[in-house]
């Protein structure tokens, strides 16, 4: 085969081998099904890979007379080792997924159309993307709703289990489709009642299924307004506290990291937050944290939390507040160092009484902040910000024993 000169236009742009599934983007160029549907679906991309243009039309159009012409020069070289291509089985049509609603809507057919759903998910991205169009989305959104309600209300435990099973089923669907952006905002807008839901299977759902929701919500408040706030109830926050208090993966940890992220700029969710006792369990998750990616999230979350009053004073309540911040400040991330600069920045600011101030001194706070004024580059907005902290409190701690001589030498005037 590598002997064999292949025409260049048979060749996908994005994988450079012979494509299986000729399909034309809006642009006007083709590619093969699967590479394209990885580059705009899976890594989220919404431009051209060749034009650069941006795809404001993401639907692939088949390029049936390239196929065919591709099938028949494979079949003439198949006496030189070259494979006939197989034509592409067709997508999954709406009419297919409605009849499958409809009967996901019977008790008797619910879990068996549920598990056809999931196989025709499993099999291609193009399938995937038929069923977002088609309502799939919305579809398990509100079986989730519905199983869940009536699993609260439920008083005998086999009817719980089963319709736990359901929620559970269609939970992972929903999350497995991977939803484009567009998806997920329509998932999200006006739709509290599965954000409720989701919150009821992170407090008492399964292992697979608490995970799968929270990687859910992170995906739905990744993609949401960051100007509309979303008003959440505070067990939302005790849920999501619970997620990181249990450690039952990495990646929910991680997510439930990324949901507080996205709904903590507003203060009444901070305050929530911090209510639900996710300051003192950051500062002991950040103890024992060796993943630097984990701690950088945590940093970031902390530093929100400290932008409320109730949330300085939780983390001036730990005995290790203070002093687990100073210490992962310049040993974990450039966005680490900076929330780390930032919370301290709230707590001189606005929380510093001489027992704050003289704490700082004493776990090496100072000398810390002493440190990054020397180090980084003039103009950088955390050694600015440094800057401000140890002239706003310099009568206290210019002069101070606890600061090395050297790093005194640099203390700002």
């Amino acid at each position: 085969m590598d002997e064999i000169e292949i025409p260049s236009y048979f060749l996908c742009p994005i994988s450079l081998e012979i494509m299986k599934d000729p399909v034309t983007l809006s642009t006007g160029i083709t590619y093969d099904r699967e590479s394209i549907e990885k580059w705009l679906f899976s890594k989220n991309n919404n431009t051209c890979p060749v034009t650069k243009q941006v795809v404001m039309d993401s639907e692939l159009t088949p390029n049936i007379n390239l196929r065919r012409f591709i099938q028949s020069w494979c079949t003439l070289h198949a006496p030189e080792g070259i494979e006939r291509l197989p034509t592409p089985k067709a997508p999954i049509s709406k009419s297919q997924l409605l009849k499958l609603f409809n009967d996901a809507n019977s008790p008797n057919k619910q879990l068996k159309s549920l598990q056809r759903l999931r196989s025709i998910a499993s099999h291609n991205e193009t399938n995937k993307r038929c069923m977002e169009t088609a309502g799939t989305a919305e579809f398990l959104a509100s079986l989730i709703v519905k199983k869940t309600v009536e699993a609260s209300s439920a008083e005998v435990s086999e009817d719980v289990i089963e319709l736990r099973r359901a929620s559970d089923e269609a939970l992972s669907i929903l999350y497995h489709l991977q939803l484009s952006g567009f998806g997920l905002k329509s998932l999200l807008q006006n739709n509290i009642e599965l954000i409720e839901s989701l919150t009821i299977v992170m407090q008492s759902g399964s292992y697979d299924s608490r995970v799968y929701a929270v990687m859910l919500l992170k995906s739905m408040f990744e993609v949401a307004d960051p100007n509309q706030q979303i008003s959440l109830r505070p067990e939302f926050f005790l849920e999501l506290v619970d997620i990181l208090n249990d450690q039952i993966s990495q990646k929910a940890s991680k997510a439930a990291l990324k949901v507080l992220i996205s709904v903590c700029p507003w203060e009444k969710n901070r305050i929530k937050a911090v209510e639900a006792g996710a300051v003192p369990l950051l500062i002991d998750l950040l103890l024992d944290s060796s993943d630097k990616r984990a701690s950088e999230l945590m940093l970031v979350v902390l530093n929100l939390l400290c932008q409320c009053a109730v949330g300085r004073a939780e983390l001036l309540n730990h005995s290790a507040g203070l002093a687990i911040v100073s210490k992962k400040i310049l040993r974990v991330s450039s966005t680490a160092n900076e929330s780390g600069i930032r919370i301290l920045h709230s707590i001189s600011k606005f929380s510093a009484t001489p027992g704050v101030l003289q704490e700082m001194l004493q776990i090496g706070a100072v000398a810390k902040l002493c440190l990054v004024f020397e180090v980084f580059d003039r103009g950088s907005k955390t050694k600015e910000r440094a800057r401000e902290i140890l002239k706003l409190h310099a009568r206290t701690w210019r002069n101070s024993s606890c600061i090395p001589a050297q790093l005194l030498a640099s203390y700002p005037s």
